[in-house]
């Protein structure tokens, strides 16, 4: 049972379909994780930001600059550290969540559907113990470790 393939083939699919939908919002390559993550967050930094997608600085910085460029977010100077920049969501991105949600919720409701509440339940409690067992990993590794297989 490869189940780490399956979860693959589903969030690879999931992305493409939100990278065609969104494409008319001026949203690619998975800029809409980010906008939502903001949106969320407010005031969030670019850093933490990039740990709660599970991405590397580079490819955050990349797509945040992207979403600063088309006025979905804007950088605004810390009050606390000078060399922070905080991150929000601008009238554009307040606008363009709600598309994002509804097709968060949409998406998920085509997944899970035929499955009992509980299902649901025990299927999230399930997928919640695999990401905090692969969030540790990711941690490990990002520090320069190397995994003994």
């Amino acid at each position: 049972m490869d189940i780490l393939r399956s979860i693959g083939i589903i969030a690879r699919s999931l992305d493409s379909i939100s990278n065609i939908e969104f494409k008319e919002y001026d949203l690619t390559k998975g800029q809409y994780i980010y906008l939502v993550r903001i949106y969320e967050n407010p005031g969030i930094i670019q850093e933490k930001l990039a740990e709660m997608i599970k991405v590397d600085r580079t490819t955050a910085a990349r797509a945040v600059r992207k979403l600063e460029d088309n006025g979905f977010i804007v950088r605004k100077q810390s009050k606390d550290n000078k060399k922070e920049k905080k991150l929000f969501v601008t009238d554009k991105g307040k606008e363009t969540y709600p598309v994002i949600n509804r097709e968060d919720i949409y998406s998920n409701g085509v997944a899970l559907k035929g499955m009992t509440q509980e299902e649901k339940k025990q299927f999230f409690k399930s997928l919640k113990v695999v990401e905090n067992n692969i969030s540790g990993e990711w941690e490990y590794v990002k520090k320069g470790n190397k995994r003994i297989y």
